[in-house]
């Protein structure tokens, strides 16, 4: 099966398992991730192989929210489910063994240590749907879905008081999103990903001007 057929097999796998999830990890997400894979593999010089795009598509197919005490293990679970997925569509039990272990290891939260080309990537790759615009956009999405306040309505930018990115959404800038970056495995995601933190600093320059708020250090 060519890269494309596998895509559009895995899409048409997604498309009823995406229907209940959150906006911030839906088909769209996956999309951009596979996106992003190629263009790192690519820097790499790598070829994009049929477990980057497996593992690209499938590496969220068990989501859960951000405050779930089994969060942390969502990368686990989707790699176990990815597992008949893969099969159905004909990889070798090598091929799922690799994309198991780049879903396995992709996680912030989980802690997982990449140590294949494929699972560097796709790390990278799904860290860059953190940062930039859509980063942004992202960070209030999954804020709202958790009923969390966007800013803190005294001090937005804590300059008097502790961040908690628990409490307020634009407290997770500074306690993770702006740190992301020197965490890529790859030059070229490295690279991307400083391209998108400016982004995100750009915007808090401006959100800063809208507030009449200091400008922050992040």
């Amino acid at each position: 099966m060519t890269l494309a057929a596998l895509r559009m097999a895995l899409r048409e796998a997604l498309a009823a398992e995406a229907a209940g999830t959150d906006s911030a990890h839906d088909l769209s997400h996956s999309d951009r991730v596979w996106t992003h894979a190629r263009t790192i593999a690519h820097g790499e010089g790598m070829a994009p192989s049929r477990v980057l795009l497996c593992a690209a598509y499938l590496h969220d197919l068990v989501t859960l929210p951000k405050d779930h005490p089994k969060r942390a293990k969502a990368s686990m679970l989707s790699a176990s489910a990815a597992g008949p997925v893969m099969q159905a569509l004909g990889l070798s039990p090598s091929e799922i063994a690799q994309a198991r272990h780049a879903i396995e290891a992709h996680s912030y939260s989980g802690g997982g240590q990449p140590t294949s080309p494929e699972a560097r990537i796709l790390r990278d790759a799904d860290r860059l749907e953190a940062l930039g615009a859509v980063g942004v956009a992202r960070t209030f999405a999954v804020a709202g879905a958790l009923g969390r306040p966007l800013f803190h309505p005294d001090d937005p930018f804590a300059t008097a008081r502790p961040l908690d990115d628990q409490a307020w959404a634009l407290d997770h800038f500074a306690v993770k999103l702006l740190k992301l970056p020197e965490t890529f495995l790859t030059a070229t995601g490295r690279r991307l990903a400083e391209e998108r933190a400016q982004v995100m600093r750009r915007f808090l320059a401006d959100l800063a001007r809208d507030l009449g708020a200091r400008e922050p250090g992040w």
